[in-house]
């Protein structure tokens, strides 16, 4: 075979053909990329809204903190009774005792 009838072959046909595949490889390659990266942004979404809701409920409880602490009086200490009896950490802290005695 001539080495002019090889080169030919390998610039018409191979080279293109190489090319080709190159071409479909890396954008193959691009698609997973997209993919990752969107994978990845919906879990710092849903991982930034439950940082939010912690921080949402320490904020709830240092309020109530806050509020044990500057209050006077007897107050205070119905407060204080009062989250230690309550069963579950969701339910509101009654902020004014009433005296009905």
């Amino acid at each position: 075979m001539p080495t002019s009838l090889l080169i030919f072959f390998t610039i018409v046909v191979a080279l293109p053909v190489l090319g080709g595949f190159g071409v479909a490889i890396f954008q193959r390659w691009l698609q997973h990329k997209e993919k990752m990266g969107q994978l990845l942004a919906e879990q710092t979404a849903e991982k930034a809204a439950q940082y939010a809701a912690h921080v949402e409920r320490i904020e709830a409880r240092v309020r109530v903190l806050e509020q044990i602490a500057t209050d006077r009086g007897v107050a205070t200490a119905a407060q204080t009774e009062a989250l230690r009896e309550r069963p579950a950490l969701n339910q509101p802290v009654p902020t004014h005792t009433s005296n009905a005695a």
